[in-house]
């Protein structure tokens, strides 16, 4: 439906508006509308402006510039938009000069003097609403669907009814769940695949969006994305207009039909095998993720690392996982409450897992680190569904504890969960083993309440914080290089070994985790 500007002061957003200019131009097309920001052609170029576009300004940079205001008058005529509406006459521009009242009239301008009081909002809003929508309301789509839907003769369910709406109608529907999982899918045309799809949405960041549709285009295909409740949960519901034939604002109505329509068929979603999967295995159920995994279409085979993170906003996690998969081609498949995700990075068919792909997993979870709360624990490099119960098992046993014995690390892998499980395991059951570890760290008692403390707390810090290395042990305790240097060559003479000998360190490490373990858990 075309829509002038003549239609648009009819809006009650103009009500008690001016045209004191460009009367003869009032027939202009008027497609969009948006602020005017810039104070000059350069900044008019960053704008970018288009024809049949109303703009909307208070000359807030140029308040008192009559020569700028009409300058950026003739540029915008000479860019085609439709008309310019001026607010705030009288408090920030004190009167509209003559000069510029004939510049609009010059370049055939439609210059709207807006009433005081009024503000942009309202204006863009019943704008869109009319360029959008308009008076006539193209109902054949609607009506045409509604048929489909409502026909409880016909139909048993809202998928089967749905179904027919969209071959009838020439568009597609996908639901998905909170986590991006396809939970309905009706196709009517293949020239997209839905994984591409999903891939850009989640680059888009759509979850953001909690009112209004957003287009994407996938390879040509118009998707229109946005949420929907169905039975008090949240998912996603994304429309593919096939032939480019439909309006934004008419795919909106759409998808609120679709949406009452869920409600009249009571339509419960089916399960989200892959969400199910991942549960069944943090749960230690390896029975059922074996009975789900057809249905989730996941082969143990494809699973390269899972991973459990935490103090992550899910609008950041999201936008580095779609980033990662868009440039390592691989799958992160995720089951995420709160700012708790529990998760599995997989291949895709016929692709085989080697050394590469594992490094650029553990960059991924590297990027996730970055803010200081975060949290990534994870397990790379498995032995199919059975590795993954396995993974998922060490990593609920032990993350909460690998945080005190590692309290620098951000990202622990599957070394730093082993060691502290065993840790666990040898705290828990005490005894013989327990007690030959802890004989290792004796000579600190020897040496002297405050001494000795001094120097088991440089050695916890060389050992299991800065990698063995000096420089690092000063940085997080605070001291100079040569005080550690000093400390270390004191440790050594009062164990009577060389503490980074093969033979040594790794006893070494397992009694000092111990020693910090037990400081939590006694």
């Amino acid at each position: 439906m075309r829509v002038t500007v003549a239609d648009c002061l009819e809006l009650d957003a103009f009500k008690g508006a001016e045209v004191i200019a460009g009367k003869l131009n009032l027939s202009n097309d008027v497609k969009t509308i948006s602020v005017l920001d810039a104070c000059n052609t350069e900044d008019l170029e960053l704008d970018g402006t288009e024809k049949t576009e109303i703009l909307l300004t208070g000359f807030l940079g140029i308040r008192d510039d009559v020569k700028k205001q009409c300058e950026l008058i003739h540029d915008i005529a000479a860019r085609g938009c439709a008309a310019l509406a001026v607010y705030h006459v009288g408090k920030v521009v004190k009167k509209l000069d003559e000069k510029v009242v004939d510049t609009a009239d010059r370049e055939m301008l439609p210059l709207i003097l807006m009433p005081e009081g009024t503000g942009y909002m309202r204006a863009i809003t019943e704008v869109m609403d009319k360029v959008l929508y308009g008076d006539n309301f193209r109902n054949s789509l609607i009506s045409n669907t509604v048929f489909h839907l409502l026909n409880f003769e016909k139909h048993s369910n809202f998928q089967s009814a749905v179904r027919e709406a969209a071959i009838n109608n020439d568009f597609q529907l996908i639901i998905l769940s909170e986590d991006f999982n396809p939970i309905l899918t009706v196709e009517t045309r293949h020239k997209a695949t839905i994984s591409d799809a999903i891939k850009l949405g989640k680059e888009r960041n759509v979850e953001s969006n909690s009112k209004s549709y957003t287009m994407i285009d996938v390879n040509g295909v118009l998707t229109y994305w946005g949420p929907v409740t169905i039975n008090s949960e949240k998912y996603y519901m994304f429309i593919v207009d096939n032939e480019d034939s439909y309006t934004a604002g008419e795919i909106t109505k759409l998808a609120e039909i679709i949406e009452l329509a869920m409600g009249m068929w009571k339509y419960t979603p089916e399960r989200d095998a892959k969400a199910e999967f991942i549960k069944a295995l943090i749960r230690g159920n390896k029975s059922l993720a074996y009975t789900l995994k057809d249905e989730a279409k996941i082969s143990g085979d494809d699973i390269l690392s899972v991973f459990f993170s935490k103090g992550i906003s899910t609008e950041v996690e999201n936008h580095i996982f779609a980033e990662f998969e868009k440039e390592e081609d691989l799958n992160v498949m995720k089951v995420t409450e709160g700012d708790e995700t529990y998760g599995m990075i997989l291949t895709f068919e016929d692709e085989k897992v080697n050394p590469t792909l594992k490094n650029s997993c553990v960059q991924l979870f590297n990027k996730l680190k970055g803010n200081k709360k975060a949290r990534i624990f994870h397990v790379t490099g498995l032995n199919g569904i059975e590795g993954a119960g396995d993974a998922y098992r060490l990593i609920s046993e032990s993350w909460s504890f690998v945080q005190s014995v590692f309290p620098y690390k951000r990202v622990f892998t599957k070394y730093e969960l082993t060691l502290v499980s065993n840790c666990i395991n040898i705290q828990i059951q005490g005894g013989f083993v327990k007690k030959n570890y802890m004989e290792l760290l004796e000579p600190f008692k020897e040496a002297g309440e405050n001494k000795g403390r001094q120097l088991l707390e440089t050695l916890e810090t060389f050992v299991l914080d800065a990698g063995m290395n000096s420089g690092k042990t000063a940085e997080f305790m605070g001291i100079h290089t040569n005080t550690v240097q000093y400390r270390l060559k004191k440790i050594n003479e009062m164990l009577g070994v060389e503490i980074t000998g093969n033979r040594v360190i790794p006893g070494l490490t397992m009694a000092l985790a111990l020693k910090r373990l037990e400081r939590v858990v006694s």
